[in-house]
C-alpha cells in the first residue's frame, strides 16, 4: 500500500498526518543543532553526576571525583582568613575593650572585624548604618536603653535582652489596658498625653495635665522616674529626651500603655565567638561617639 504525503494548502508543508479539531499538525522538525546542542546537554549532565556531588544516600551525598563542593571552597576560604588574622586575632582576645579603643591600631582591627559582623547579625534589625527603626533602637545618637558603655555593650551583645539566656537583659513594661487593667481607657489617653507633654510635644484639647501628673506618678515613675528621665538598669526609656522608640502621636503611645512592651535580641554569645563579639562591641561603640 502507498502512503502519499499530504501537504497543507496555505503554507505547502508536509503534515504528520495528525489532526485536531480539524487543525492539521504540520511536519516541522526541530533544526539539526537545536538536537544536537539538546544531546550535548544530556551528556555533560551525566558527566556532571559523576564528577561533582550530586546524587542523595542515606547518610548523606556522593562526592564526585572531583570532591568538590560550593560549601567546602567557601569553609576552605574562611580557615585561610582565619589563619591571617590569626595573630591579630589573639591581640584583639586578651586585651581589654578600654584598651582596644584607646589603641588607634588596635581600634582599626576591631572595627575591620565588626562591621561585617554588624552587617550579617545586626543590620536585619538596627539598620546599615545602626540608624534603627520602629521598635529597633538607634544605635548612633547615644541613647542608650541598658547604658552605653563599653561593658554595657558587651553585655547586652552577649545575653542579649529577653532572650531566654540566664544573664539576659531583663524588664519589660507591664500591659496597664485591657479589660482587667490598671486603668481605665480615658485614664490611659491622659496619662499618654502628660508623657508628650514631658518631651513638649503639645496635648490633646482638654488634656487635665494635673490628672495625669498623678496618673504617671502612681504607675509609671517607679521604672522611669519622677522626670520620666528613665532608668537604665532596667532597661526603661527616657520619656523626656524627644527620642522615641516606638513613636511619639499619641496612638502610639496609648497602645504602648495599653498593652505593654518588650522586644526581644538575642544572646550573640550562642552564636558568635568571643574575638568577633569583641569586635563587634567596639564597632557599636564607635558609631555613637561612645560614652
Amino acid at each position: 500500500m502507498t502512503h502519499h504525503e499530504e501537504h497543507d494548502t496555505v503554507t505547502g508543508t508536509a503534515t504528520t498526518g495528525h489532526q485536531w479539531d480539524g487543525i492539521k499538525e504540520l511536519n516541522t522538525p526541530l533544526p539539526r543543532w537545536w538536537v544536537y546542542l539538546f544531546y550535548a546537554t544530556i551528556i555533560w549532565s551525566v558527566g556532571y553526576w559523576v564528577v561533582y556531588p550530586t546524587w542523595p544516600t542515606i547518610s548523606g551525598y556522593t562526592t564526585g571525583w572531583f570532591n568538590y563542593s560550593t560549601r567546602a571552597q567557601v569553609r576552605a576560604e574562611l580557615a585561610d582568613l582565619e589563619k591571617l588574622r590569626g595573630e591579630k586575632a589573639a591581640v584583639i582576645a586578651t586585651a581589654s575593650l578600654r584598651n582596644i579603643v584607646q589603641d588607634p591600631t588596635l581600634l582599626a582591627i576591631a572595627r575591620a572585624r565588626g562591621k561585617p559582623a554588624f552587617g550579617d547579625n545586626c543590620a536585619p534589625c538596627h539598620g546599615s548604618g545602626g540608624a534603627g527603626a520602629k521598635g529597633y533602637p538607634n544605635l548612633n545618637d547615644d541613647d542608650w536603653l541598658w547604658g552605653g558603655t563599653l561593658d554595657d555593650i558587651k553585655q547586652t551583645l552577649d545575653f542579649g535582652v529577653r532572650s531566654g539566656h540566664p544573664k539576659a537583659r531583663e524588664g519589660s513594661m507591664v500591659p496597664f489596658g485591657g479589660k482587667d487593667g490598671i486603668l481605665k481607657k480615658e485614664e490611659i489617653k491622659t496619662a499618654a498625653n502628660f508623657v508628650r507633654s514631658l518631651s513638649g510635644l503639645s496635648v490633646a484639647p482638654g488634656t487635665d495635665l494635673n490628672a495625669g501628673r498623678k496618673l504617671f506618678a502612681d504607675n509609671c515613675a517607679s521604672c522611669h522616674g519622677d522626670g520620666g528621665t528613665g532608668n537604665k538598669e532596667i532597661g526603661a526609656p527616657n520619656l523626656a529626651d524627644k527620642i522615641w522608640l516606638y513613636g511619639s502621636d499619641e496612638a502610639s503611645i496609648i497602645e504602648g500603655i495599653t498593652n505593654g512592651r518588650g522586644a526581644v535580641m538575642p544572646a550573640w554569645s550562642e552564636r558568635l565567638d568571643p574575638v568577633t563579639l569583641k569586635a563587634l562591641a567596639v564597632y557599636i561603640y564607635s558609631l555613637s561617639g561612645g560614652k
